[in-house]
């Protein structure tokens, strides 16, 4: 399996002979190997360039020349990209008007991004579905146009007052590209990463001091981001542990096998389908943990102390494993799956979009995501989905909260449902082509599809333009009285049941 992978690999190929022996691809050795590396050096960043003894500035060239050197270690000369997406789309923010800026800086970086999918996927090789150079380029995506929204914003304060400026070069370069976040994000804040390179970022949000006057930068008590760090690490451990040890013996492709199809019980099937899932989404919670550790040890991802006086360090992190695996409800498992790519699709997207923003950010998620057909298979069934969880939560659910033992026989039911729905949604995702994903819905006989929209169509939604309302409410509140605010308040309520 590493040997025929090779070709396909840009990057080094010092750890081949490592490869060989543990029978993986090698573009996923130098990439588990840059960030066990990367990791090392968050450690070293924390404590040998700590904000108190040095300047902003060597902070940021450290952290990007070590971002361009893991880079070129994993994708060699295809990490050019990642400089060539920056550039074109500083360019845009530097020669621009601050009032088009944020809409040319996204087509710009969503086009560079999608040309250069489609170069990989229909030029290059179709199959190869592994550590490629377009994986950090779509968090770099999310970096720029998160970061533009966010001057434009506050510039015109069209949906929320930030206050950001616009970034040097070497500190856009640092954004983008720095040690931490270049081979697997997460995407964060633009003046979250600027703190945090200041040593700001331990200030008390939303607190004073005790004499309500002590404001200087490393006066606070610096929390340890050791046990967080230790308790990700574990985390990735366990998760890797899982991954490798079931990922082949319940392989999501068996499902379209023809004799697994014409001789198992539905039931079976079923049963399958969502244990082959189960025994996928540890690779992913393994990556995601392992670069929120990264970022931790650096010190960046702390978000303030708990109620008993215990350091967070959430404020990146990408995903809640037990919020997925405990999921009830199609939204539950989005808001605590690729947590800050969800964040990123409601600011640019769903919060903007005028008309259907539901099936305007699933679009959006799956051209980020990339060119394969599979992913707009799945984010189609995704948004039917969602349509008709939204409409069963708010006609349905009322009626088992009359007593606990109701509520838990409905959360029990559609605890079922959602991991089934989950599954059976995502299977095109990771088949990636037409051929097989619809030999698979054609063994289910689109059944759930069916069941969504005859849901859609029986039972009633919650109106875009009430949803319009509130925004409308929302915004007013703020220069009338408050029976605008009770309003809002209440369809807001109305609008989370």
């Amino acid at each position: 399996m590493a040997t025929q992978t090779t070709a396909s690999c840009t990057g080094s190929t010092l750890l081949q002979p490592l490869s060989d022996i543990i029978n993986l691809p090698l573009d996923q050795v130098n990439f588990v190997a840059c960030q066990v590396f990367a990791l090392l050096m968050a450690v070293w960043f924390r404590i040998y360039l700590h904000p108190s003894k040095t300047s902003p500035f060597i902070r940021h060239v450290v952290a990007t020349l070590l971002g361009f050197y893991l880079a070129l270690f994993c994708f060699g000369w295809y990490s050019l990209h990642f400089l060539m997406q920056s550039g074109l789309s500083y360019g845009v923010m530097v020669f621009s008007g601050l009032e088009h800026m944020h809409k040319y800086c996204f087509i710009v970086t969503m086009g560079y991004l999608i040309l250069c999918q489609i170069t990989r996927v229909y030029v290059f090789d179709y199959g190869m579905y592994s550590a490629d150079f377009t994986g950090p380029m779509m968090v770099i995506t999310q970096k720029i146009t998160s970061m533009v929204f966010e001057i434009h914003d506050g510039k015109t304060c069209v949906i929320v007052p930030l206050t950001v400026r616009m970034p040097s070069l070497l500190e856009y370069l640092s954004y983008n590209c720095n040690f931490m976040g270049i081979l697997a994000g997460p995407t964060c804040s633009y003046n979250d990463y600027t703190a945090f390179i200041e040593g700001t970022c331990y200030q008390p949000r939303h607190q004073e001091n005790a004499n309500g006057k002590e404001n200087g930068k490393h006066q606070q008590i610096e929390p340890s981001p050791k046990n967080a760090v230790i308790s990700k690490l574990c985390t990735c451990a366990i998760s890797l542990a899982i991954y490798l040890s079931l990922c082949r013996v319940l392989p999501v492709e068996y499902t379209t096998n023809d004799d697994f199809v014409n001789s198992t019980p539905l039931h079976l099937q079923v049963v399958y389908l969502y244990l082959s899932m189960l025994a996928l989404r540890p690779k992913y919670y393994f990556v995601w943990t392992l670069a929120d550790a990264i970022n931790n040890a650096a010190g960046f991802g702390f978000s303030g102390y708990n109620k008993d006086g215990s350091p967070q360090w959430d404020l990146i992190s990408n995903v809640r494993i037990l919020g997925i695996e405990l999921a009830t409800s199609f939204k539950m498992f989005i808001d605590n799956w690729n947590i800050q790519t969800a964040l990123w699709l409601k600011r640019v997207c769903y919060e903007r979009c005028p008309i259907n923003p539901t099936a305007a950010t699933f679009l959006l998620s799956a051209m980020w995501h990339g060119v394969y057909p599979g992913y707009y298979l799945t984010f189609l069934t995704g948004t039917t989905m969602t349509m008709a969880a939204r409409a069963i939560r708010h006609n349905i659910r009322p009626y088992f909260l009359v007593s606990d033992s109701y509520k838990l026989i409905y959360d029990v039911i559609t605890w079922i449902g959602t991991q089934i729905a989950i599954s059976y949604t995502v299977v095109p995702f990771v088949l990636l082509a037409v051929g097989p994903s619809l030999k698979f819905y054609t063994s289910w006989y689109f059944c759930l599809h069916i069941v969504c929209l005859l849901v859609v169509l029986a039972l009633p939604v919650k109106s875009r333009r009430r949803q319009e309302g509130l925004h409308d409410n929302q915004t007013e509140h703020n220069s009338t009285d408050n029976n605008w605010g009770r309003q809002t308040v209440l369809s807001a309520a109305e609008t989370l049941i």
